[in-house]
């Protein structure tokens, strides 16, 4: 194709204007690169098609991830937050998981604005329906109107538009979510490219008229007193604005469910597409669960100047009618009105095995994926993967070194290795039991973790790097001092410790060591420790932390180490595993379909077991293998 016929020239394309595809364009035009939103419509951007909240249970430390990298999902969250929470406080600090209700009008208008004012970030509705080429290489994308815009690198970001198929009872209509137009014509393209696309089902449930809930009958659900923000730049007095209320579906709420599960898409055999196992329909629920009398729902307000209501936890595919037959059975819903139906969505995306961990296709050189386009569900895996995405589309038109973050830096890291080394056989959700470095990849311990390589990518400024690195230096100076602070059995800390139910002291002990017992905090000890100086809660915390936790920490440490010593052993990317000799037959078909990049990722590989990884070894010695300094830096 000749250049004069683009309208407009870029240095990257982005394909849809979700949370993946904001993050994505926001990174690359920071980084300097001229940079094209596409959007199916301006009014979807930044959307929260499904519940009015970000993060939740690994999803909050998703979002302080992508803040300490330098992304725009925390900053949001704080600037429309309605009602913030920490979830699982009754567990340990490792699973401790940020989730706030947003205002959905004002969350996009934040992002919307934020994008219009950035330099070099041009937003345009438009459908992009090709991506171009030329002598094999991406040089742009066209759109449904004709129109051809020049671009040396390309990201989809299409989250559940191509060829979108809505769902409602014996019901089915093209449509993207939210009543939006369905993209039918980029798939099409993506196959002739030779991305591989399969059929992903998700759902949403329906939006109720407040006044219609009789909130009486409901358990009312406030915010916490005290509140965390996502962003780490944020120190402003955040406060709740509304409460959300719990209720409880019934047996007639079942029966009437079972009664006409034959009319659901879901059970009518209508759906082709595979649906989220973590996030399963009310008819799923009933039908899987059926020991159980009843199943928990939530009222989340949309926003401040709207009377819409979600109700989460009710998911459904089933005709109108009996949605609303089935929610008037449940307490304090009697008289709903249902203002926007439940639906099922289904729709195309890529088997994420075909990209390397920059998210850039194996095989079609500069041509990127994000979120729900790589198989997985939710708004802040999909920001999180936008930015990853981003950032590497443009460091490698820049000519620098990628960003790579392995599982030991961020559940990002996690996240993207499991989509690119397992794959997904139904829509990906993060959930902190996917990490095993849990403990060391904490929502308050993001900063730390992640900050220096933001700066180091371009996304985070001096200013912000410096305060990060002067924060670790008090911890540091902190912890030492606390393992070296001795305190004497006096009658004033016997009966305090008693007080808190642990034992008494009949000699001498280290300060830290007290620290460690379950009963003690930091905090509760400060009037025995004299000397101890003026120091933020932020730091405070993680003093504690590592003290109550150092020896299950040194453990993962020591775990991280070997892991990253096989991801420093690199694979020839044109390896044919099948001549390697002492591979099993299952393991060299694997090895071969993923092309894993060192042995660490080949020893993940679904069929590739232990003794696998030792031939991989064995043979690399015997034919040079090389290293390289590590997968969590740029």
């Amino acid at each position: 194709m000749e250049q004069q016929n683009f309208i407009a020239k870029f240095d990257i394309a982005v394909i849809g204007a979700g949370h993946a595809g904001v993050e994505a364009a926001l990174a690359a035009a920071r980084l300097g690169l001229k940079t094209a939103l596409f959007t199916i419509s301006l009014d979807a951007v930044a959307n929260l098609p499904c519940n009015p909240s970000i993060g939740g249970t690994a999803k909050g430390h998703l979002v302080r991830e992508i803040d300490a990298l330098g992304g725009e999902m925390g900053k949001a969250a704080d600037a429309t937050f309605l009602q913030s929470r920490i979830l699982n406080k009754g567990k340990g600090p490792a699973v401790y998981s940020l989730r706030v209700q947003s205002d959905r009008v004002k969350y996009h208008g934040y992002m919307k604005s934020k994008v219009e004012h950035t330099e070099g970030l041009f937003l345009k509705q438009d459908e992009i329906t090709e991506i171009l080429t030329e002598d094999g290489k991406i040089c742009g994308v066209r759109s449904k109107l004709g129109s051809c815009y020049g671009a040396r690198a390309v990201i989809v970001a299409s989250g559940t538009y191509l060829k979108g198929k809505v769902f409602v009872g014996g019901t089915s209509y093209s449509s993207g979510p939210d009543a939006t137009l369905p993209a039918d014509r980029l798939s099409d393209s993506l196959r002739a490219l030779g991305v591989t696309l399969r059929r992903f089902k998700t759902g949403t449930p329906c939006r109720v008229h407040r006044r219609s809930i009789d909130f009486s009958k409901l358990e009312r659900q406030e915010g916490d007193e005290k509140i965390v923000p996502f962003s780490f730049e944020n120190h402003e007095k955040l406060e709740n604005k509304i409460a959300c209320y719990v209720g409880y579906t019934n047996a007639r709420t079942h029966e009437v469910i079972l009664n006409n599960i034959h009319r659901s898409a879901m059970y009518s055999g209508q759906i082709e597409g595979v649906g989220p196992r973590y996030c399963p329909s009310i008819e799923d629920k009933v039908k899987r669960f059926s020991d159980k009398p009843r199943h928990q729902l939530f009222i989340e307000p949309m926003g401040l100047d709207t009377e819409e209501c979600y109700v989460q936890g009710m998911s459904s595919s089933l005709p109108e009618e009996v949605q609303l037959e089935f929610m008037r059975t449940i307490e304090g819903l009697e008289n709903v009105e249902i203002m926007r139906n439940a639906y099922a969505i289904e729709y195309d995306c890529c088997d994420p095995t075909e990209l390397l961990p920059t998210l850039e296709f194996k095989e079609i050189p500069n041509l990127y994926g994000a979120g729900q386009f790589n198989g997985t569900s939710g708004y802040e895996e999909a920001a999180a993967q936008g930015l990853v995405a981003g950032v590497n589309a443009a460091l490698k038109l820049l000519g620098r070194e990628p960003m790579l973050l392995d599982r030991a830096s961020s559940y990002i890291g996690t996240l993207i290795d499991d989509l690119v080394t397992k794959g997904c056989s139904d829509p990906y959700r993060m959930l902190t039991s996917r990490s095993e470095y849990r403990l060391l990849l904490r929502q308050d311990n993001a900063d730390i973790r992640l900050t220096e390589i933001g700066h180091r990518v371009g996304l985070i400024s001096d200013q912000r790097a410096e305060r990060v690195r002067e924060k670790i230096r008090l911890i540091d100076e902190e912890t030492e001092r606390v393992k070296h602070v001795n305190l004497a059995p006096t009658d004033e800390l016997n009966a305090y410790l008693e007080q808190q139910g642990t034992e008494r002291l009949t000699t001498g002990i280290k300060l830290s060591q007290l620290i460690k017992r379950p009963q003690l905090t930091y905090a509760g000890l400060a009037a025995f420790d004299k000397h101890r100086p003026e120091l933020s809660e932020d730091v405070t915390e993680q003093v504690e932390l590592n003290i109550k936790y150092e020896g299950y920490i040194a453990i993962q440490l020591d775990r991280v180490k070997s892991m990253r010593k096989l991801e420093r052993r690199l694979l020839p990317k044109d390896t044919d595993y099948s001549q390697v000799r002492g591979l099993r037959l299952e393991a060299a078909e694997k090895l071969n379909k993923v092309k894993p990049l060192s042995v660490g990722q080949a020893s993940r590989i679904s069929g590739v077991n232990p003794a696998d990884v030792n031939v991989l070894l064995i043979w690399l010695a015997a034919n040079g293998g090389t290293e390289n300094a590590g997968a969590d830096s740029v």
